[in-house]
């Protein structure tokens, strides 16, 4: 008989499996085909097994909602972007890339702008032009692990979703994740003193249920971001401030030097963020390039 599951871990050829209805976790490998096909199961998948014995045999993989290209991650309800603007510090450009795949896999985005306890003095003051700018695009949360600030807030986020971290080495993942479900003791570490980037800690992407209702995926962060793949002339449709600003002169206005154009003139205005905007500019440079 084929019971149905969700994609836990995978490593390799070996998978762990938490059964939908049970909710029992079960070691499973992958049919020799699949090494033909080269298909390979990612974290979220839902998968089809059976039972021999103790272990579980995958024999077909369900046909995924979506997927996040990085992390790599299947059927999410939303992409929580994590962000610092201290320890580490992380570039609006590389942030904005995180934010352009959520966009391209047509995910929720939910923004969390963490370690707000060490902030001072013009960091402030960054911190408010952060939150003016995206929470006018997306949900925002502050959160502090040390003062407990937002955690709450974002655990009523989580409820009855599969959400997915995403975001820089160092910026917090791990440490939010302890926070919000105690008991997990997911492995964090300092940042580095001498780089002032973060150390990985977690080092493949792992499904864990929270205790109040949802599952999470803690995923390894990164250091920079690939965006070769996405086209030029397809980039306006990952800024959704942009996107909504069609009313330019030529329908297949890219928003760089053509006239007429309706975007150039609401930056101008102060109704698209001037970094955002340079932002889109330096993407869309560097797609083209490729």
């Amino acid at each position: 008989m084929r019971n149905r599951g969700i994609v836990v871990k995978f490593m390799s050829n070996a998978l762990i499996v938490e059964d939908i209805k049970t909710g029992e976790r079960i070691s499973c490998y992958l049919r020799g085909r699949f090494r033909v096909q080269e298909v390979r199961p990612i974290v979220g998948d839902i998968v089809e097994y059976t039972k021999v014995q103790d272990k579980g045999v995958v024999e077909s993989i369900l046909k995924r909602k979506n997927e996040l290209a990085k992390p790599r991650v299947a059927n999410v309800d939303q992409v929580v972007c994590v962000y610092t603007i201290k320890k580490p510090e992380v570039p609006l450009l590389v942030f904005d890339k995180l934010l352009v795949l959520v966009e391209e896999a047509k995910l929720n985005a939910l923004i969390v702008l963490n370690k707000i306890d060490l902030l001072e003095g013009p960091e402030r003051e960054i911190k408010r032009y952060f939150v003016d700018v995206y929470s006018k695009i997306y949900p925002v949360i502050c959160t502090s692990v040390k003062t407990k600030e937002g955690i709450e807030e974002l655990k009523d986020h989580f409820k009855d979703r599969l959400s997915v971290f995403a975001g820089l080495s160092g910026v917090g993942k791990s440490s939010l994740l302890n926070c919000i479900s105690p008991g997990i003791n997911l492995r964090t570490q300092d940042i580095s003193q001498r780089t002032d980037r973060g150390k990985h800690t977690t080092t493949s992407a792992e499904l864990i249920r929270l205790p109040f209702g949802g599952l999470v995926v803690d995923t390894p962060g990164f250091s920079l971001i690939e965006i070769d793949h996405i086209k030029p002339e397809n980039l306006k449709f990952y800024f959704p401030e942009i996107a909504e600003n069609n009313s330019c002169l030529f329908k297949d206005c890219n928003h760089i030097d053509e006239p007429g154009c309706k975007v150039k003139e609401l930056v101008q205005e102060g109704k698209i963020a001037k970094s955002r905007y340079e932002n889109y500019l330096q993407i869309f440079r560097e797609v083209m390039e490729r």
